[in-house]
């Protein structure tokens, strides 16, 4: 087989290898690209968990001025946070991985525990902490942009068993699809897999899938459309990280690597 051959069998098998000369290289002497420092990527998952928060709260307050349809109001709140997801991944993932969600860091340092890829203990400790304050800050914003109150706790009960399966069924379907991805060489589609996953999950989940904690969190700060009242959160953060290890146990049963048949003799 010719080099060209080979090529084009790669191609054909949907590798991602390409010729060397097509492979860029850097200057002599040039220093090689490093990775974020872990403060960037704190930061990054704080900018991004207060838009995303910010997306969600200040759209449902909008829908609800703009409307007393309820149907309508969700419609408008679950396009604003897909289209706002999609581009919030596209601009911070290449910094922090745009996880948003400790479910998400916590599970990734997981895998990193077991030999996978994944966060380290020292990024955890980073992430999570500012993936919170980035959901209340955002909640704060989205009050503080619409004229309400910046802080007035939520009202909103969820606390029934149904919802709270829901948010089983929505983080555990997460969590599925973002280490399928992964699992599979195909982390390029997360922006629009995660944000249509997200969209879908909006309306067929008994919750409207929240499906993180520190969006949890953030959303008890604020008494509008998108809500949670405070007695309601510990109960959807516990059901989030049931959903978590459920996603990841489907994770290690769906995308299990076979075994490789043994080669036959030819003739």
């Amino acid at each position: 087989m010719t080099a060209t051959e080979a090529t084009e069998h790669d191609r054909a098998a949907g590798t991602a290898i390409a010729p060397a000369d097509t492979v860029p290289q850097p200057a002599p002497g040039a220093t090689p690209p490093q990775a974020p420092p872990l403060i960037a990527k704190a930061a990054a998952e704080l900018v991004g968990t207060a838009a995303l928060v910010a997306i969600v709260v200040g759209s449902g307050i909008q829908a609800t001025e703009l409307t007393r349809d309820v149907g309508l109001q969700l419609l408008a709140n679950s396009t604003a946070t897909v289209f706002g997801l999609g581009v919030l991944i596209v601009l911070l993932g290449p910094v922090s991985g745009a996880h948003f969600n400790p479910v998400v860091t916590l599970a990734e340092w997981w895998t990193a525990r077991r030999g996978g890829t994944g966060v380290t203990l020292r990024e955890t400790a980073a992430y999570v902490p500012a993936q919170i304050v980035g959901a209340i800050a955002g909640a704060v914003l989205a009050d503080a942009m619409f004229g309400t109150p910046l802080v007035k706790w939520s009202t909103h009960d969820r606390s029934a068993g149904h919802l709270l399966l829901g948010e089983v069924v929505a983080t555990a379907g997460l969590i599925l699809l973002i280490f399928g991805l992964a699992r599979t060489d195909r982390l390029r589609f997360a922006p629009v897999a995660v944000a249509s996953y997200i969209g879908a999950a909006y309306w067929f989940t008994s919750s409207t899938s929240f499906a993180n904690p520190a969006v949890t969190i953030g959303r008890a700060f604020t008494d509008t459309f998108a809500g949670i009242a405070p007695a309601s959160v510990p109960g959807f953060i516990g059901v989030q990280l049931v959903g978590a290890v459920v996603g990841l146990a489907l994770v290690a049963l769906v995308f299990t690597p076979g075994r490789r048949e043994a080669e036959q003799p030819a003739g």
